[in-house]
C-alpha cells in the first residue's frame, strides 16, 4: 500500500510540474501582447480547467479503452470528438470570459482602444471561421505535446521492464549452469571419498546462500562479490590440488563500490571449466582485479589444452562468456570493454568498465544501509 502511495505522489508531482511550466510559458508568450503579465496568467487560467479535462479524457479514457484494445476506429472517432468537443468550449469560454475580461484590461491602459473579434452577437462571434481554427489550434497544441510526452515516458518503462526481464534472465542462467558445475565437482571428490567434501559442501552452501538471498539486488558490494569469487577459486583449488599453478591479485580500494551481482565469476568458471579441467597437467590460471577510482579492470588467462577437437565444447563453453556480454551491453552500454584473445596456448579474457556508469542502478536501500 505504502509504495502504490509512493508512485502516485511521484506521478502527481511530474504532472504538477509539468502544468505549472506549461502555465509559466504560455504567461510570457502571451504577455507580451497583453497589457502585464498578470493579466495573461488570469486568462491562462481560465482555459486550464479545459486543457486538464482534454488532456485526462485522452490519456486515461481514450487512450487505454481503445489505443491498447487495438480499436483503432474508435480511438479515431474518440480524439476527434475530444478535439472538436474542446475547440469549441475554448471559443465559449473565449467569447464569454477571456475575451471580455481582456477588453476591460486594455480599456483601461487606452480608453480608445476597440477590438474587432468583439463585433456581433454571440453566434456571430462563435461561427467566424478564423477563430475557429484558431481555437482549434490553441486547445489542441499543449494537450498533443502533454500526450507524446506521456507516450515517450511509457515508451521508457517499458524499454526499462524489458531490461530488467532480459538482466533476470540472464543473471537467472547463471545459477543452475554454476550449481551443475559444483556439484559435479563435488561428486568427483565423493567418488574418491576425498577428505575435502565436507569443505566443499560448507563452501558450495556459502555461494549458494550469496546467490539465492544477497543477489536479488540490481547492485551489491564489490567486496562481497569479490569474496564469492575467492570462495569458488578456493573450492576449485581444492579440486585439482597441485595440478594447479592460480594466482589472484588484487589491487585497489573496494570499499564503497557497487557491482552488479555475479558479472565476473562466469569468466572464472569458465577459465577453470574449459582451460585447467582439460589439462591434463601444467594447467595455471593467473587472475588480476585491479580497481583505480571507479575503473575496474578485471584480467584472467588460463591455459589451454595442448589438443582440441574441432568442435569441443565450443558452443558450451561461451555460455558464461555470452552471459558476461550481453548482461554488459544493457548495464553499461558506453561504459565498458570486453576483450577476448585466443592463442594456441593460453586464453586471456580483459572486462574494463566504469562502475558508476550502470544505466540500471535503482533504489536498492537495504543495501545503502548495510
Amino acid at each position: 500500500m505504502y509504495l502504490c502511495i509512493g508512485k502516485m505522489n511521484k506521478s502527481t508531482l511530474h504532472h504538477i510540474i509539468f502544468w505549472s511550466v506549461v502555465t509559466f510559458i504560455l504567461t510570457i508568450f502571451y504577455g507580451a501582447g497583453l497589457p502585464d503579465y498578470g493579466t495573461a496568467f488570469l486568462v491562462i487560467m481560465m482555459f486550464q480547467p479545459l486543457q486538464w479535462a482534454y488532456f485526462y479524457t485522452v490519456a486515461y479514457w481514450a487512450i487505454p479503452r481503445f489505443l491498447y484494445r487495438k480499436k483503432y476506429v474508435q480511438l479515431a472517432l474518440a480524439l476527434t470528438t475530444c478535439a472538436l468537443t474542446a475547440g469549441f468550449l475554448f471559443r465559449v469560454i473565449e467569447i464569454t470570459v477571456a475575451d471580455p475580461y481582456i477588453m476591460q484590461q486594455m480599456l483601461k491602459k487606452n480608453p480608445a482602444f476597440t477590438w474587432h473579434k468583439l463585433n456581433g452577437t454571440f453566434l456571430q462571434q462563435l461561427l467566424k471561421p478564423v477563430y475557429i481554427i484558431n481555437a482549434l489550434e490553441q486547445s489542441n497544441l499543449v494537450i498533443w505535446v502533454a500526450i507524446s510526452l506521456k507516450f515517450i515516458k511509457m515508451w521508457f518503462e517499458k524499454k526499462q521492464l524489458s531490461t530488467q526481464a532480459e538482466l533476470s534472465a540472464l543473471k537467472s542462467q547463471i545459477h543452475p549452469h554454476f550449481l551443475f558445475n559444483t556439484l559435479n565437482n563435488l561428486y568427483a571428490l565423493t567418488l574418491q571419498q576425498s577428505p575435502q567434501s565436507p569443505t566443499i559442501v560448507l563452501g558450495l552452501s556459502d555461494i549458494l546462500r550469496y546467490m539465492l538471498y544477497e543477489c536479488s539486488t540490481d547492485q551489491v558490494l564489490l567486496k562481497r562479490d569479490v569474496e564469492i569469487m575467492m570462495r569458488y577459486v578456493e573450492l576449485e583449488k581444492l579440486r585439482y590440488e597441485d595440478r594447479l599453478d592460480l594466482n589472484f591479485s588484487i589491487i585497489g580500494e573496494m570499499n564503497g563500490q557497487k557491482i552488479p551481482p555475479l558479472l565476473m565469476l562466469p569468466l572464472i568458471e569458465n577459465a577453470f571449466k574449459h582451460g585447467t579441467s582439460e589439462t591434463v597437467e601444467d594447467a595455471w590460471i593467473n587472475m588480476d582485479l585491479h580497481l583505480k577510482n571507479n575503473r575496474l579492470k578485471f584480467k584472467i588467462s588460463n591455459s589451454k589444452p595442448a589438443s582440441t577437437s574441432a568442435n569441443s565444447n565450443k558452443e558450451v563453453g561461451r555460455i558464461g562468456l555470452n552471459n558476461v556480454q550481453k548482461r554488459l551491453e544493457l548495464l553499461f552500454p558506453y561504459a565498458h570493454q570486453l576483450q577476448i584473445f585466443e592463442e594456441e596456448e593460453m586464453f586471456v579474457v580483459i572486462l574494463d568498465l566504469d562502475l558508476k556508469k550502470n544505466l540500471i542502478p535503482h533504489e536498492n536501500k537495504n543495501l545503502d544501509r548495510g
